[in-house]
Protein backbone atom coordinates (compact mmCIF):
# COMPACT_ATOMS: atom_id res chain seq x y z
CA UNK A 1 0.00 0.00 0.00
CA UNK A 2 0.95 3.70 -0.56
CA UNK A 3 1.52 6.50 2.46
CA UNK A 4 -1.27 6.21 4.38
CA UNK A 5 -3.46 9.44 4.10
CA UNK A 6 -2.97 11.78 7.13
CA UNK A 7 -6.77 13.17 7.45
CA UNK A 8 -8.34 15.81 9.46
CA UNK A 9 -11.71 15.91 10.80
CA UNK A 10 -14.05 18.82 10.58
CA UNK A 11 -16.34 18.42 13.79
CA UNK A 12 -17.53 15.72 15.99
CA UNK A 13 -20.27 14.83 13.67
CA UNK A 14 -21.68 11.03 14.61
CA UNK A 15 -21.40 10.14 11.10
CA UNK A 16 -17.89 10.28 10.60
CA UNK A 17 -17.61 7.01 12.71
CA UNK A 18 -19.20 5.41 9.67
CA UNK A 19 -18.42 8.07 7.13
CA UNK A 20 -14.90 8.23 7.50
CA UNK A 21 -13.36 6.77 11.17
CA UNK A 22 -14.21 2.73 10.21
CA UNK A 23 -13.15 3.48 6.63
CA UNK A 24 -9.81 4.69 7.17
CA UNK A 25 -9.45 2.09 10.19
CA UNK A 26 -9.97 -0.62 7.48
CA UNK A 27 -7.48 0.68 5.30
CA UNK A 28 -5.01 1.91 6.90
CA UNK A 29 -5.02 5.63 6.62
CA UNK A 30 -4.56 7.78 9.83
CA UNK A 31 -7.18 10.63 11.21
CA UNK A 32 -4.47 12.87 12.45
CA UNK A 33 -6.35 15.53 14.24
CA UNK A 34 -10.21 16.09 14.60
CA UNK A 35 -11.71 20.00 15.50
CA UNK A 36 -14.88 20.56 17.04
CA UNK A 37 -16.51 24.02 18.59
CA UNK A 38 -16.42 22.63 21.80
CA UNK A 39 -13.23 21.32 22.76
CA UNK A 40 -14.04 18.88 25.40
CA UNK A 41 -16.48 17.47 22.96
CA UNK A 42 -13.59 17.00 20.40
CA UNK A 43 -11.22 15.60 23.22
CA UNK A 44 -13.81 12.57 24.19
CA UNK A 45 -14.71 12.27 20.32
CA UNK A 46 -10.61 11.60 20.16
CA UNK A 47 -10.38 9.07 22.63
CA UNK A 48 -13.54 7.37 21.35
CA UNK A 49 -12.21 6.91 17.95
CA UNK A 50 -8.85 7.15 18.43
CA UNK A 51 -7.87 10.01 16.23
CA UNK A 52 -4.09 10.86 17.04
CA UNK A 53 -5.20 14.34 18.71
CA UNK A 54 -7.46 17.33 19.17
CA UNK A 55 -7.19 20.87 17.13
CA UNK A 56 -8.24 23.53 18.98
CA UNK A 57 -10.43 25.47 16.03
CA UNK A 58 -11.25 24.49 12.35
CA UNK A 59 -9.30 26.72 11.19
CA UNK A 60 -6.38 25.59 13.62
CA UNK A 61 -6.92 21.51 12.05
CA UNK A 62 -6.81 23.40 8.28
CA UNK A 63 -3.39 24.83 8.83
CA UNK A 64 -1.77 22.06 10.78
CA UNK A 65 0.67 20.63 8.16
CA UNK A 66 1.03 17.61 8.59
CA UNK A 67 -3.22 17.37 7.41
CA UNK A 68 -3.11 16.90 4.15
CA UNK A 69 -7.11 16.05 3.54
CA UNK A 70 -9.48 17.88 5.31
CA UNK A 71 -12.87 15.56 5.87
CA UNK A 72 -16.12 18.45 6.30
CA UNK A 73 -19.38 16.57 7.52
CA UNK A 74 -20.08 19.91 9.14
CA UNK A 75 -23.97 21.14 8.82
CA UNK A 76 -24.86 21.92 5.09
CA UNK A 77 -24.85 25.46 5.18
CA UNK A 78 -20.94 25.04 6.60
CA UNK A 79 -19.88 23.14 3.72
CA UNK A 80 -18.98 25.85 1.31
CA UNK A 81 -17.09 28.03 3.81
CA UNK A 82 -14.80 25.75 5.33
CA UNK A 83 -14.04 23.61 1.71
CA UNK A 84 -12.95 27.09 0.49
CA UNK A 85 -10.92 27.72 3.92
CA UNK A 86 -9.32 24.17 3.10
CA UNK A 87 -8.57 24.64 -0.63
CA UNK A 88 -6.75 27.64 -0.04
CA UNK A 89 -4.78 26.32 2.74
CA UNK A 90 -3.70 23.56 -0.13
CA UNK A 91 -5.31 20.94 1.32
CA UNK A 92 -7.43 18.01 -0.66
CA UNK A 93 -10.66 17.83 0.57
CA UNK A 94 -13.50 15.25 1.04
CA UNK A 95 -16.77 17.36 1.83
CA UNK A 96 -19.99 15.87 2.59
CA UNK A 97 -22.48 16.65 0.06
CA UNK A 98 -23.95 18.81 -0.82
CA UNK A 99 -20.43 20.87 -1.69
CA UNK A 100 -21.87 24.36 -0.83
CA UNK A 101 -25.55 25.95 -0.34
CA UNK A 102 -26.18 27.01 -3.35
CA UNK A 103 -24.64 26.75 -6.86
CA UNK A 104 -23.04 30.39 -7.08
CA UNK A 105 -21.21 29.26 -3.82
CA UNK A 106 -20.22 25.45 -5.62
CA UNK A 107 -18.81 27.27 -8.39
CA UNK A 108 -16.26 29.46 -5.86
CA UNK A 109 -15.34 25.75 -4.72
CA UNK A 110 -15.02 24.64 -8.54
CA UNK A 111 -12.67 27.74 -8.54
CA UNK A 112 -10.70 27.50 -5.44
CA UNK A 113 -10.16 23.75 -6.07
CA UNK A 114 -8.89 24.32 -10.06
CA UNK A 115 -6.85 27.02 -8.30
CA UNK A 116 -5.31 25.14 -5.20
CA UNK A 117 -4.49 21.88 -7.73
CA UNK A 118 -5.66 20.10 -5.58
CA UNK A 119 -8.26 16.71 -4.92
CA UNK A 120 -11.79 17.88 -4.01
CA UNK A 121 -14.78 15.30 -4.11
CA UNK A 122 -17.98 15.24 -3.07
CA UNK A 123 -18.70 12.46 -0.89
CA UNK A 124 -21.75 10.59 -3.20
CA UNK A 125 -20.24 7.07 -1.82
CA UNK A 126 -23.14 5.26 -2.98
CA UNK A 127 -21.52 5.40 -6.48
CA UNK A 128 -19.10 3.65 -5.31
CA UNK A 129 -19.93 0.34 -3.91
CA UNK A 130 -20.95 -2.40 -6.33
CA UNK A 131 -24.58 -2.35 -6.12
CA UNK A 132 -24.30 1.13 -8.36
CA UNK A 133 -21.97 -0.10 -10.41
CA UNK A 134 -23.59 -3.36 -11.29
CA UNK A 135 -27.03 -0.90 -11.41
CA UNK A 136 -24.88 0.95 -14.43
CA UNK A 137 -23.65 -2.35 -15.61
CA UNK A 138 -26.87 -3.92 -16.64
CA UNK A 139 -28.39 -1.13 -18.19
CA UNK A 140 -25.09 -0.71 -20.48
CA UNK A 141 -25.28 -4.11 -21.79
CA UNK A 142 -28.54 -4.25 -23.13
CA UNK A 143 -30.40 -6.76 -21.02
CA UNK A 144 -33.36 -5.14 -19.77
CA UNK A 145 -33.22 -2.68 -23.41
CA UNK A 146 -33.37 0.79 -23.59
CA UNK A 147 -33.18 3.40 -20.97
CA UNK A 148 -37.19 4.49 -20.63
CA UNK A 149 -37.66 5.63 -16.57
CA UNK A 150 -36.12 6.15 -13.69
CA UNK A 151 -37.25 6.74 -10.02
CA UNK A 152 -35.28 7.55 -7.03
CA UNK A 153 -36.95 8.08 -3.86
CA UNK A 154 -34.89 8.56 -0.60
CA UNK A 155 -36.58 9.37 2.54
CA UNK A 156 -36.37 8.81 6.42
CA UNK A 157 -38.32 9.25 9.32
CA UNK A 158 -38.14 13.14 10.86
CA UNK A 159 -34.72 14.14 12.71
CA UNK A 160 -35.59 16.02 15.77
CA UNK A 161 -37.13 20.04 15.46
CA UNK A 162 -33.96 20.59 16.82
CA UNK A 163 -31.67 18.96 13.93
CA UNK A 164 -29.75 21.39 11.87
CA UNK A 165 -31.33 19.65 8.85
CA UNK A 166 -34.83 21.47 9.80
CA UNK A 167 -32.46 24.78 10.12
CA UNK A 168 -32.61 27.20 6.95
CA UNK A 169 -29.07 29.13 7.83
CA UNK A 170 -27.35 26.49 7.57
CA UNK A 171 -29.19 25.12 4.59
CA UNK A 172 -31.14 22.27 5.70
CA UNK A 173 -34.05 20.75 3.63
CA UNK A 174 -35.06 17.33 2.69
CA UNK A 175 -33.51 18.13 -0.97
CA UNK A 176 -30.07 18.78 0.50
CA UNK A 177 -29.89 16.05 3.07
CA UNK A 178 -32.09 13.61 0.89
CA UNK A 179 -32.99 14.12 -2.58
CA UNK A 180 -29.39 15.34 -3.72
CA UNK A 181 -28.91 11.40 -3.68
CA UNK A 182 -31.92 10.89 -5.78
CA UNK A 183 -30.86 13.86 -8.17
CA UNK A 184 -27.49 12.93 -8.46
CA UNK A 185 -28.79 8.68 -8.86
CA UNK A 186 -30.68 10.12 -11.94
CA UNK A 187 -28.00 12.86 -13.23
CA UNK A 188 -25.25 10.06 -13.39
CA UNK A 189 -27.83 8.04 -16.19
CA UNK A 190 -26.19 10.17 -18.78
CA UNK A 191 -24.05 8.42 -20.87
CA UNK A 192 -27.08 6.17 -21.52
CA UNK A 193 -29.84 8.79 -21.85
CA UNK A 194 -28.43 10.46 -24.65
CA UNK A 195 -26.94 12.95 -22.29
CA UNK A 196 -27.92 14.71 -19.13
CA UNK A 197 -31.26 15.39 -17.17
CA UNK A 198 -33.15 18.50 -17.33
CA UNK A 199 -35.47 19.37 -14.97
CA UNK A 200 -39.83 19.30 -16.18
CA UNK A 201 -41.41 20.05 -12.81
CA UNK A 202 -41.13 19.96 -9.31
CA UNK A 203 -43.05 19.92 -6.28
CA UNK A 204 -42.46 20.35 -2.41
CA UNK A 205 -43.86 20.41 1.17
CA UNK A 206 -42.83 23.08 3.36
CA UNK A 207 -41.76 21.76 6.97
CA UNK A 208 -44.42 22.93 9.66
CA UNK A 209 -42.68 25.36 11.81
CA UNK A 210 -39.85 26.22 9.95
CA UNK A 211 -39.88 28.82 7.27
CA UNK A 212 -38.55 28.57 3.78
CA UNK A 213 -37.51 24.40 4.72
CA UNK A 214 -38.92 21.51 2.73
CA UNK A 215 -39.81 18.30 4.17
CA UNK A 216 -40.34 16.63 0.96
CA UNK A 217 -40.33 17.46 -2.63
CA UNK A 218 -40.44 15.87 -5.92
CA UNK A 219 -39.00 16.46 -9.05
CA UNK A 220 -39.79 15.33 -13.03
CA UNK A 221 -36.98 14.57 -15.32
CA UNK A 222 -36.27 14.42 -19.38
CA UNK A 223 -33.66 12.91 -20.59
CA UNK A 224 -32.35 14.40 -24.09
CA UNK A 225 -33.15 10.55 -25.40
CA UNK A 226 -36.41 10.14 -24.37
CA UNK A 227 -36.18 8.87 -21.00
CA UNK A 228 -38.24 10.15 -17.89
CA UNK A 229 -37.32 10.18 -14.40
CA UNK A 230 -38.77 11.17 -10.74
CA UNK A 231 -36.82 12.37 -7.76
CA UNK A 232 -38.38 12.03 -4.58
CA UNK A 233 -37.16 13.05 -0.94
CA UNK A 234 -39.04 13.28 2.02
CA UNK A 235 -37.23 14.04 5.52
CA UNK A 236 -40.48 12.71 7.91
CA UNK A 237 -41.38 9.85 6.37
CA UNK A 238 -43.32 6.27 7.62
CA UNK A 239 -40.00 4.43 7.11
CA UNK A 240 -36.25 4.47 5.18
CA UNK A 241 -36.69 4.26 1.65
CA UNK A 242 -33.83 4.47 -0.56
CA UNK A 243 -34.30 3.15 -3.69
CA UNK A 244 -33.63 3.27 -7.33
CA UNK A 245 -35.59 1.72 -10.15
CA UNK A 246 -34.59 1.89 -13.83
CA UNK A 247 -36.98 0.89 -16.33
CA UNK A 248 -35.81 -0.47 -20.05
CA UNK A 249 -38.01 -1.04 -22.87
CA UNK A 250 -37.14 -5.05 -22.04
CA UNK A 251 -37.01 -5.08 -18.74
CA UNK A 252 -36.31 -3.45 -15.19
CA UNK A 253 -33.53 -4.00 -12.50
CA UNK A 254 -34.07 -2.05 -9.20
CA UNK A 255 -31.59 -1.12 -6.18
CA UNK A 256 -33.63 -1.22 -2.94
CA UNK A 257 -31.42 0.39 -1.08
CA UNK A 258 -29.00 2.77 -3.34
CA UNK A 259 -27.68 4.48 -0.64
CA UNK A 260 -26.50 2.38 1.86
CA UNK A 261 -26.01 -0.76 0.26
CA UNK A 262 -23.85 -2.33 2.69
CA UNK A 263 -27.39 -2.75 4.89
CA UNK A 264 -29.02 -4.63 1.59
CA UNK A 265 -26.78 -5.35 -0.75
CA UNK A 266 -29.37 -6.41 -3.43
CA UNK A 267 -30.52 -5.94 -6.94
CA UNK A 268 -33.34 -7.14 -8.44
CA UNK A 269 -33.50 -7.73 -12.61
CA UNK A 270 -36.33 -8.61 -14.23
CA UNK A 271 -37.21 -9.33 -17.81
CA UNK A 272 -39.37 -11.19 -19.66
CA UNK A 273 -36.68 -14.38 -18.93
CA UNK A 274 -37.84 -14.15 -15.56
CA UNK A 275 -36.29 -12.46 -12.03
CA UNK A 276 -33.26 -12.63 -10.63
CA UNK A 277 -31.70 -10.85 -7.41
CA UNK A 278 -27.78 -10.62 -7.58
CA UNK A 279 -26.22 -9.62 -4.19
CA UNK A 280 -22.94 -7.42 -4.34
CA UNK A 281 -21.50 -7.64 -0.75
CA UNK A 282 -21.97 -5.72 2.43
CA UNK A 283 -18.84 -3.94 2.55
CA UNK A 284 -19.05 -0.37 3.04
CA UNK A 285 -19.42 2.12 0.25
CA UNK A 286 -18.03 4.61 2.43
CA UNK A 287 -14.97 2.15 2.30
CA UNK A 288 -14.79 1.76 -1.32
CA UNK A 289 -15.39 5.58 -1.05
CA UNK A 290 -12.21 6.14 0.39
CA UNK A 291 -10.09 4.00 -1.15
CA UNK A 292 -11.37 5.68 -4.57
CA UNK A 293 -10.04 8.88 -3.28
CA UNK A 294 -6.85 7.61 -2.05
CA UNK A 295 -6.13 6.05 -4.79
CA UNK A 296 -6.67 9.46 -6.71
CA UNK A 297 -4.93 11.54 -4.43
CA UNK A 298 -1.50 8.91 -3.87
CA UNK A 299 -1.59 7.49 -7.67
CA UNK A 300 -3.80 10.12 -9.96
CA UNK A 301 -6.37 7.35 -10.54
CA UNK A 302 -9.63 8.97 -12.11
CA UNK A 303 -12.75 9.76 -9.81
CA UNK A 304 -16.11 10.32 -10.86
CA UNK A 305 -16.48 12.76 -9.00
CA UNK A 306 -14.87 16.07 -9.24
CA UNK A 307 -15.66 20.01 -8.41
CA UNK A 308 -17.50 20.41 -11.93
CA UNK A 309 -19.69 17.46 -11.02
CA UNK A 310 -21.01 19.18 -7.73
CA UNK A 311 -21.27 22.23 -9.38
CA UNK A 312 -24.00 20.47 -11.63
CA UNK A 313 -25.44 18.71 -9.01
CA UNK A 314 -26.07 22.06 -6.98
CA UNK A 315 -27.33 23.93 -9.91
CA UNK A 316 -30.47 20.94 -10.57
CA UNK A 317 -31.03 21.27 -6.74
CA UNK A 318 -31.60 25.16 -7.06
CA UNK A 319 -33.78 24.90 -10.20
CA UNK A 320 -35.89 21.98 -8.48
CA UNK A 321 -36.27 24.59 -5.30
CA UNK A 322 -37.54 27.31 -7.45
CA UNK A 323 -39.57 24.96 -9.55
CA UNK A 324 -41.54 23.64 -6.28
CA UNK A 325 -41.72 27.49 -5.04
CA UNK A 326 -38.95 27.43 -2.37
CA UNK A 327 -35.78 29.79 -3.07
CA UNK A 328 -32.29 28.02 -3.24
CA UNK A 329 -30.58 27.92 0.50
CA UNK A 330 -28.59 31.03 1.62
CA UNK A 331 -25.32 31.26 2.39
CA UNK A 332 -23.62 31.68 5.87
CA UNK A 333 -23.99 34.80 6.82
Amino acid sequence: MSEPLRIGVLGAARISASSLIGPARATGHRVVAVAARDRARAEAYAAEHGVERVAGSYAELIADPEVEVVYNPLANGLHGPWNLAALAAGKHVLSEKPSASNAEEAAEVREAAAKAGTVFMEAFHYLFHPVTRRLHEVLASGEIGELRHVEAMVAIPAPADSDPRWSLPLAGGAVMDLGCYSLHALRVLAPWAGGAPRLVSARGGERAGAPGVDEWLDADLAFPGGATGSARCHMAYDRLEMSCRVVGSRGEVLAPNFVLPHTDDRIVVRTADGERTERLGTRSSYTYQLEAFADRVRGGAPLPLDADDAVSTMTLIDEAYRAAGFEPRPRMS
